[in-house]
């Protein structure tokens, strides 16, 4: 049974749990609501996939075409361009050990890598904390699309720089040679902000992206042109984006407690060797 299989009858299982605790009358209610919310998503999904199906956007001088995708309402956020930024980085390192952080790809493709998700209940995801994950194995290839914003900030822990952790302990999973690649919507997370800022949060690389209009048009800019960049405002979901790479250049594999985060915000890391760089 596939991924998205499970997800469905997870979802069904859920809905059926809602009736026995709140009622009929509550499950109809929000029944009506999500078919609602749902013709409303369809119509925008299928305006921006017919009509918009032919543009593009350019990210370290490659070519993407936009993602439309009615799971999530890519056509109207920042998965519109993380997806297939992403999702190539994967496919390129297909046959090598791969874990993605929160599992966004799986909606979208066939998957055959790790996935990492504390919440999502599915057949053949880890539910394990981010920070507490010691798998027997070193990874050729980390990507998270928009999670790590969430890891202390959306789970009440009162833990401000458990994120920092999180990305301690990804970048201790990584193989010699290995590299992680993860994005990070700006202003959604303050705390985050704030560690990006200051440079406590580190890269190797890293690459900024800019929403410039109400209908999901992106481009990359300097990262100091989104480093105030605010979310839902002006427009909806994420309008900065950092896309950051952590590569382990170690010909020895990384020990716990070994990993130092490297290079901040406030230097633009860009080179003039292209695209070929992030993957």
């Amino acid at each position: 049974m596939t991924i998205k299989q499970n997800n469905f009858l997870s979802k069904v299982g859920k809905l059926i749990s809602e009736a026995r605790e709140r009622g009929i009358c509550y499950v109809v209610c929000a029944g009506i609501k999500k078919i609602v919310y749902l013709a409303i998503n369809y119509f925008g999904y299928c305006y921006y996939k017919i009509l918009k199906s032919s543009r593009t956007f350019t990210f370290q001088g490659e070519v993407y075409n936009y993602f439309y995708h009615g799971y999530n309402a890519t056509w109207r956020n920042e998965r519109a361009v993380e997806v297939p930024i992403i999702w190539e980085i994967v496919e390129k390192n297909h046959g090598k050990r791969v874990l993605e952080v929160g599992n966004v790809l799986s909606h979208y493709f066939s998957v055959g890598h790790d996935i990492l998700d504390k919440y999502e209940k599915a057949n053949g995801l880890i539910n394990k904390d981010v920070v507490d994950f010691q798998p027997s194995k070193k990874y050729d290839l980390i990507a998270s699309i928009s999670t790590l914003e969430h890891v202390g900030w959306d789970e009440n822990s009162g833990n401000s720089k458990k994120i920092l952790q999180a990305i301690e302990n990804l970048e201790n999973l990584l193989a010699p040679k290995g590299r992680m690649v993860i994005t990070l919507p700006l202003g959604y997370n303050l705390n985050l902000d704030n560690l990006l800022r200051e440079g406590k949060i580190i890269f190797t690389k890293r690459y900024c992206l800019k929403r410039i209009s109400k209908d999901n048009k992106w481009i990359e800019v300097d990262c100091k042109d989104v480093q105030n960049a605010r979310y839902n405002n002006p427009f909806p979901a994420a309008n900065g984006l950092v896309i950051g790479v952590i590569e382990n250049n170690s010909c020895w594999p990384t020990s716990a407690g070994s990993s130092s985060l490297r290079l901040s915000l406030s230097v633009t890391n860009k080179t003039d060797e292209g695209a070929s760089e992030i993957y």
